[in-house]
């Protein structure tokens, strides 16, 4: 059996996740969690080999998940399921470690296939996706996208900084670097080009 592990932040897609995976006779969902960082408990907890995640959760997005389960020697391999068409998204899980990514439109007898595919060794990444995942080069370190993500949702500097514990003076230097990076008039600005990118 190919135990997976589903993570996704709406329920009704979490469930339907679950039955879809439950009807194939070799593939046991093992867990589900609703948010990154239970996700990350709870595969340290059931050692699942196949752990199936979308990119946008609330406490730890599906990428941070994917390196923070690399980093700490989990054998579990990372399929991305997200609605995000963008090669920037891409790049940024191959990156984190990923094995698969799939698109949620995608036919539903590719969501199996892809499990097995990536517990066989091999990768599961949409065709399309691919051919254009070596596009523009993201410029922005890891803290500048955490930066510049809360800006973007309209955080203050002071609220930046208290939640990530930096000083003021940093989170404005990280803003401005990512700011003049992207060619961006303010961090709202920055914020979208970073989206639509698949850089945020």
């Amino acid at each position: 059996m190919i135990r997976v592990l589903l993570a996704e932040d709406q329920s009704m897609v979490l469930g339907a996740l679950a039955a879809l995976l439950g009807l194939e006779p070799d593939i046991e969902v093992v867990g589900r969690a609703r948010d990154g960082r239970e996700a990350l408990d709870l595969a340290l907890a059931t050692r699942p080999d196949v752990v199936l995640t979308d990119i946008e959760m609330p406490q730890m997005t599906g990428l941070e998940l994917a390196a923070e389960l690399r980093r700490l020697g989990s054998p579990a391999r990372i399929v991305i399921l997200t609605t995000f068409a963008r090669s920037g998204y891409l790049r940024r899980a191959l990156d984190a470690g990923a094995a698969g990514y799939l698109l949620k439109d995608s036919p539903s007898e590719r969501l199996a296939d892809a499990v097995r595919r990536v517990h066989a060794g091999l990768k599961a990444i949409d065709p399309e996706l691919a051919a254009g995942a070596w596009g523009d080069a993201d410029p922005l370190t890891d803290r500048e996208r955490q930066v510049l993500r809360l800006g973007g949702e309209g955080l203050s500097t002071a609220k930046i900084a208290a939640d990530l514990h930096l000083s003021e003076g940093t989170v404005r230097n990280y803003l401005s670097e990512a700011i003049s990076k992207l060619g961006a008039e303010n961090r709202i600005e920055a914020a979208r080009i970073a989206r639509e990118k698949g850089w945020l």
